[in-house]
């Protein structure tokens, strides 16, 4: 909705303006879209959704390749049961195991395997090309500089620094 449809008075919410309301439809749009093309690309040529993807990549990453469930959660924006169910879906595959967690018998900690390591790489740089055509190739150096710098603001206005916050990824 915008300021024309709703009349104006000064208890009202502040609408968007005509352009607001073109950048916010873009911006779904093209995420939208991007998202779509990155689960497309990934499914064809690794057999995963870009979630689990990003997952393997994050446990990649981690020492040893291992991360507590929680932190994984966390990193990966999802919720403990949604990960849960990716994880299960991984381990099916050979990709990731579970181990309990030394330090708290109530933790696990998600593995990547060797083969999961292997999977990982051999989907990669179709995963990186795909990204590269559908943003990078599109935007000029300075554009993609704007893009970081608008993205981090963005990051860290919604990112509460509040622990008790009450976010999917931290029930």
């Amino acid at each position: 909705m915008n300021r024309a449809s709703m009349g104006d008075s000064e208890s009202e919410p502040r609408w968007l303006t005509e352009a607001e309301q073109r950048v916010w439809r873009s911006y779904l749009h093209a995420t939208t879209l991007f998202e779509d093309h990155l689960d497309r690309q990934l499914q064809r040529d690794a057999g995963m959704p870009h979630v689990y993807y990003g997952l393997l990549v994050q446990l990649s990453q981690a020492p040893r390749r291992r991360r507590r469930m929680t932190e994984l959660a966390i990193d990966a924006k999802i919720t403990r049961s949604r990960l849960s169910h990716a994880i299960a879906r991984l381990e099916k595959n050979g990709w990731v195991r579970r181990e309990d967690c030394p330090s708290d018998r109530r933790g696990q900690n998600a593995v990547l395997t060797d083969e999961g390591f292997e999977v990982l790489k051999r989907a990669a740089p179709g995963h990186v090309e795909a990204v590269r055509q559908a943003m990078f190739d599109r935007l000029t150096p300075e554009q993609v500089r704007q893009l970081g710098e608008i993205m981090q603001v963005m990051a860290e206005a919604l990112q509460p620094q509040d622990t008790g916050a009450d976010l999917p990824w931290l029930r």
